[in-house]
């Protein structure tokens, strides 16, 4: 599930966290890191089983008109298609899914005035329009369906970000990376392969399809990865600082130095990947999480320490 990007996002957010407190050990940064990773999963079970929930609320809508002292022709005659859609049906019925989900404790009940909203901007949609006037009935019509609402429904919705900052200190990045899963996982159910829980890491995915695929494995990757960069942080720092002359130490952005660490620390113990590649994956990766001016900063300074000693 993990690819090697999101890894390393990881693995600089560990690592921030330890340049921000200058408080973590090794043990405690491989339970925060196992932690993080382990909430993506999360993410992506939680939105998935976002489909009963928005099933009952058609159904809870058609029955309420339905119910009304003086109900109406059109009441009475409600299309009841997304009401009685496979998807839903489907996975209340997976037992793993079912099991893990109850396991989990994740339920949608708290949040039913987004579920509403979020019915009622779905109904707007012209996909949803063609989808109730098709006389056609199929599990891959439902599956093309929530694929709609996962994609246009969720990604920027800004009802749902302090829900999930509220559930999961680690979920606020990851949603779109969990929601192309559950898009993953809704064609996998058309195309008739079924549900099933996705490994954890990429690697893991690509065993399970292929027993004799020779794959390095993520999660060694990503642990390695943390400890060579908490274990080499000073260092790192000291490097940083010296090359600027006159430059104080205290100005050095957190961030900054935990995207440098984490860079050096993959180009240090990780011959395999070619340098140039891990400065690329570092550099792009301070766009998102720091200030305008790292993004040059973090590849000066990463590609003199690499020319300096050597590690190209």
């Amino acid at each position: 599930m993990l690819n090697r990007r999101i890894l390393r996002i990881k693995a600089f957010k560990t690592i921030y966290s330890y340049a921000v407190t200058g408080d973590m050990d090794q043990a405690k940064a491989s339970q925060m890191l196992d932690a993080s990773c382990q909430a993506v999963r999360d993410l992506y079970l939680f939105m998935l089983s976002v489909v009963s929930p928005l099933t009952a609320e058609s159904r809870s809508r058609i029955e309420a008109a339905k119910g009304k002292i003086n109900p109406t022709a059109e009441d009475l005659s409600a299309n009841e298609k997304f009401a009685d859609n496979a998807l839903a049906t489907y996975l209340e019925n997976d037992p793993d899914f079912t099991r893990i989900l109850g396991k989990k404790a994740f339920s949608w009940q708290p949040y039913d005035i987004v579920i509403r909203d979020i019915f009622d901007s779905v109904q707007t949609k012209e996909w949803y329009s063609e989808y109730m006037a098709s006389a056609n009935t199929s599990l891959k019509e439902d599956c093309a369906l929530f694929c709609h609402i996962f994609e246009e429904e969720f990604a920027d919705n800004k009802a749902l970000e302090p829900i999930l900052e509220d559930l999961s200190i680690y979920w606020n990045d990851d949603l779109c990376y969990a929601l192309s899963w559950c898009l993953r996982s809704l064609d996998d159910i058309a195309a008739g392969r079924g549900w099933r829980l996705p490994e954890l890491y990429m690697s893991d995915v690509v065993k399970a399809r292929n027993k004799d695929a020779d794959v390095d494995s993520d999660s060694d990757f990503v642990h390695k990865l943390v400890r060579c960069a908490l274990s080499g942080y000073e260092g790192y720092f000291q490097k940083v600082t010296s090359l600027v002359p006159g430059w104080e130490s205290d100005r050095l952005f957190s961030s900054d130095m935990a995207i440098i660490a984490c860079a050096l620390a993959e180009i240090e113990n990780f011959p395999d990947i070619p340098s140039r590649v891990s400065i690329n994956e570092y550099v792009d990766i301070s766009k998102f999480y720091c200030s305008p001016k790292s993004r040059s900063f973090i590849n000066g300074v990463l590609d003199r320490i690499v020319k300096e000693n050597n590690l190209i």
